[in-house]
């Protein structure tokens, strides 16, 4: 089992003029479901299709057109659910959630409110080795996204694209235990990082596919304690929501600049409005969108076109006898079977599609640690350097284990192995044939390797004497040695022969 220390939050400290002040963030993920169709009709989901390609009469909200519900984004959010250690309601139901949509021809959206799909969960948040944090999930619902209103293609109008009305989103809905920017962060990490492993979604947050509203407020230290003991959240201060951030260091900048605002106003004698903000990234601050709605705003009441989603216990335990191996217990195998620290092992299983790539190499070659060694230092950093990651990779798991074989067979060095490694990230081929067909075999023949350190040392008395007088210049000898025989020379059988020679 990973061993892991589940700390209290540590919170972010604010210096104000009167004195300290700390955060409290709660996050509302919208996590677009991985379906092709939508959630309520069968149009495509794809991404970058020509505007108003996706749409559907139903869509489009043609007169008579009814809801039918999409049980694979049911078995998506499920599956989500059970991923985060949830409760899976099986009885739950959708509701009307009306507010002007532009880009939603309904005019309402459908949603869940007072009865969701899945209940309370957590997520682990990595907040560094064998150090954990608990998020507590209050929610999952299931819903409808909106279209896309268009602004810059005109100065006098507006263009809607609805190919995106109707898909199928996750909300995941936190309670108010982030602390820091830091740790905000890293719980929208790892929470992508595990809809990644179940297959639920994407987390493609270029394209709109994972969206954070962030919710931010500001207390006096020791009243988020006191939120902790009578759950009243107005210890907690006036929280302002922060729309649609779409990247892990704009998150980080919109919450230090709203947390100061929020102070600024309070030390100054005023009162923070609650509303919805968006952060400007240009500017680097927030500003207003509107006043912040509560659930009555919105004039909630039951969908009358979907009758409740009724669930059976035996399916949904058929989809968690399904379920991959997360992140978390996928670690800490690495660490027990192929003995990788903390960090390797984290790394290795930062993407699902990396962790499968690695386990790919260490089984074909034998040997874990070196094969994480060449994956995250050789492989990791010339993609990273290049832009790209491991679906791009130009060497298949099999030629790096080919290498890393050929390494523990003694037929090549660690030198001459860097030299194929390019090769094959350049020109592709089989590790073997390659180092057969251009000579780049490792010299293992002792004779050979004691002819060429008889020459150097021949060559080089006054070396002799000073080696002699101090054995860490021996190194200078084994040097030479591998640079005569063109780095192909055994550099153990080097060591050992220079040592030998001169009587080390």
């Amino acid at each position: 089992m990973l061993d892991l220390t589940y700390d209290p939050p540590a919170p972010k400290v604010i210096a104000g003029a009167t004195g300290d002040w700390e955060l409290v963030i709660g996050m509302e993920i919208h996590a677009q479901v991985a379906s092709r169709a939508k959630l309520f009709s069968g149009a495509s989901t794809r991404f970058g299709a020509e505007p108003n390609a996706n749409v559907s009469l139903i869509d489009a909200a043609m007169p008579g057109m009814l809801p039918v519900v999409n049980e694979f984004c049911i078995e998506q959010a499920v599956r989500t659910g059970l991923g985060l250690k949830a409760r899976i309601n099986l009885v739950s139901a959708f509701d009307r959630k009306n507010y002007f949509y532009p880009d939603l021809p309904q005019g309402y959206q459908i949603s869940q409110l007072y009865h969701p799909l899945v209940g309370e969960g957590e997520v682990l948040v990595d907040m560094g080795p064998g150090v954990a944090r608990k998020v507590r999930i209050e929610r999952i619902h299931v819903e409808q996204d909106a279209g896309k209103s268009i602004h810059d293609m005109d100065p006098n109008m507006s263009f809607v694209d609805l190919n995106r009305t109707g898909v199928a989103l996750m909300e995941i809905v936190s309670r108010p235990d982030i602390r820091g920017p830091e740790e905000a962060a890293a719980y929208v990490t790892k929470l992508r990082q595990i809809l990644r492993y179940l297959g639920t979604c994407d987390g493609n947050m270029q394209n709109g596919n994972l969206r954070a509203d962030v919710n931010v407020s500001v207390c006096r230290p020791g009243d988020y304690e006191r939120y902790q003991e009578s759950q009243d959240f107005s210890h907690l201060g006036t929280r302002c929501e922060i729309k649609n951030m779409n990247s892990m260091r704009f998150i980080q900048a919109a919450i230090e600049y709203e947390a100061r605002r929020q102070i600024a106003i309070l030390e100054d004698g005023g009162a923070v409005l609650q509303e919805t903000r968006l952060f400007d990234p240009d500017r680097g601050e927030t500003r207003s969108m509107r006043s912040k709605e509560e659930a009555h705003d919105y004039r909630y009441f039951p969908c009358p076109d979907l009758l409740p989603l009724e669930i059976e216990q035996g399916w949904v335990d058929d989809i968690a006898a399904s379920l991959p191996e997360l992140p978390d217990a996928k670690k800490a195998r690495f660490m027990g079977d192929f003995g990788l620290t903390d960090y390797d092992a984290s790394v290795l299983t930062a993407d699902v599609a990396n962790a499968a790539y690695f386990e790919a190499v260490a089984a074909e070659a034998g040997d874990g640690k070196m094969a994480a060694n060449w994956v995250i230092n050789e492989l990791f950093g010339r993609l990273k350097k290049e832009g790209h990651d491991i679906t791009d990779s130009p060497v298949s798991a099999g030629q790096l284990a080919g290498i890393i074989k050929l390494i523990r067979a003694g037929d090549i060095s660690g030198k001459i192995a860097k030299d194929l490694f390019e090769i094959i990230y350049t020109e592709g081929g089989d590790p073997a044939e390659i180092v057969e067909a251009r000579g780049m075999k490792q010299v293992t023949d002792t004779g050979a390797i004691e002819k060429a350190v008889d020459e150097i040392i021949a060559a080089n008395p006054a070396q002799v004497e000073k080696a002699k007088a101090n054995p860490k210049l021996a190194g200078w000898f084994v040097g030479q040695v591998m640079k005569a025989t063109g780095g192909k020379a055994n550099p153990k059988a080097v060591n050992e022969i220079v040592t030998a020679r001169l009587g080390l």
